[in-house]
């Protein structure tokens, strides 16, 4: 299948372009990146030399990408709802890595991203593409949504617990770390080595944009803090909920290894997840504990967030929509040390 990449040279559009790299039905003929034009995609990530030789950025019009196969989004916010519009129809599959598109509500673009969405139109068309959670929405899809990172890892630690009633669907929090990556490629004085170093801090307190997000995927309201931590890639998602009956870790963890009993990025175990064990993979990690002594139940995920929560996964979505194995051209095992 003939690929096209807009927004190719951020690190979202760079991962894409290594996952399709070594994926055997998907053949990158386009990589968009406006402030990169003419440049080869070579120089600027030299790690993706030896599968794109001549592969050179360029800036890309909605005509450019016409009768491609797939295109993939991998803009800042804000950009795809304008180009959308022009590709439906005009292209095989489009995947939006961006928000654009993930918000059923158009009411809640201006709450949580500042501006009226430009194609509201549009939100009902896209599917939710988490596969382990709305996988028969991707069945025969032509529009994907990709879930953010944030909201991925509290979705899959949460929602088969909201789904079957254990847990309380007010009142959840979720504590989230993620690596500097999940920021993008653009510089800001939060992101210099000097700022980041030996430091941990949390972030958009109250108003996260991911907040939304989280709670139409978990289907629950949520208190969410994310934070920035001194790695470059990951996200270790801390969550809390109360139960509504009396159960048992070996309870939860059992409800959860039958909810992704076929989910082969999905590993669900009594040990304590970590970043580390999910790098450079589209794998997830998750445990869980009740706590008599307090009334919590507290589920844990870890996950590369540019890998399960936001290319991998973009990639695992394509896989489903054409009926491929969910596995083909990503790794459910991790990168160590």
């Amino acid at each position: 299948m003939k690929v096209g990449i807009d927004g190719a040279s951020g690190y979202a559009g760079a991962e894409l372009l290594r996952l399709c790299a070594g994926h055997p039905e998907l053949d990158v003929v386009l990589a968009g990146a406006d402030t990169q034009a003419g440049q080869p995609v070579s120089a600027l990530y030299p790690s993706l030399a030896g599968a794109y030789r001549s592969l050179a950025f360029s800036t890309l019009r909605a005509e450019d990408l016409d009768g491609l196969d797939v295109v993939f989004l991998a803009l800042p916010h804000g950009e795809s709802q304008r180009l959308a519009p022009a590709l439906v129809g005009r292209v095989g599959l489009l995947v939006d890595l961006a928000a654009d598109f993930r918000l059923r509500d158009p009411a809640a673009y201006p709450t949580w991203y500042g501006a009226e969405h430009e194609a509201p139109g549009l939100l009902g068309r896209f599917a939710y593409g988490l596969p382990e959670l709305f996988g028969p929405a991707l069945a025969g899809a032509g529009l994907i949504a990709a879930p953010g990172c944030y909201p991925t890892a509290a979705a899959l630690a949460l929602a088969p617990l909201v789904r079957a009633g254990v847990v309380e669907s007010t009142g959840i929090v979720v504590d989230a770390a993620s690596g500097t990556s999940g920021a993008g490629r653009s510089l800001s004085p939060a992101m210099h080595f000097a700022t980041v170093d030996e430091n941990f801090t949390a972030y958009g307190l109250l108003t996260h944009r991911h907040t939304p997000e989280i709670e139409q995927a978990v289907g629950a309201q949520v208190l969410f803090t994310p934070h920035l931590a001194p790695m470059t890639r990951g996200i270790l998602a801390t969550c809390y909920a109360r139960p509504t009956r009396s159960c048992t870790t070996e309870d939860v963890l059992g409800l959860l290894a039958d909810a992704y009993a076929d989910a082969p990025f999905v590993v669900v175990s009594e040990r304590s997840p970590s970043t580390k064990a999910t790098f450079g993979s589209n794998a997830a990690h998750l445990t869980a504990r009740v706590d008599d002594r307090t009334g919590w139940v507290l589920v844990l995920c870890a996950l590369d967030n540019l890998g399960k929560g936001a290319s991998g996964q973009a990639v695992q979505c394509v896989n489903v929509v054409n009926g491929w194995d969910e596995t083909t051209g990503l790794s459910t095992v991790g990168v160590y040390p």
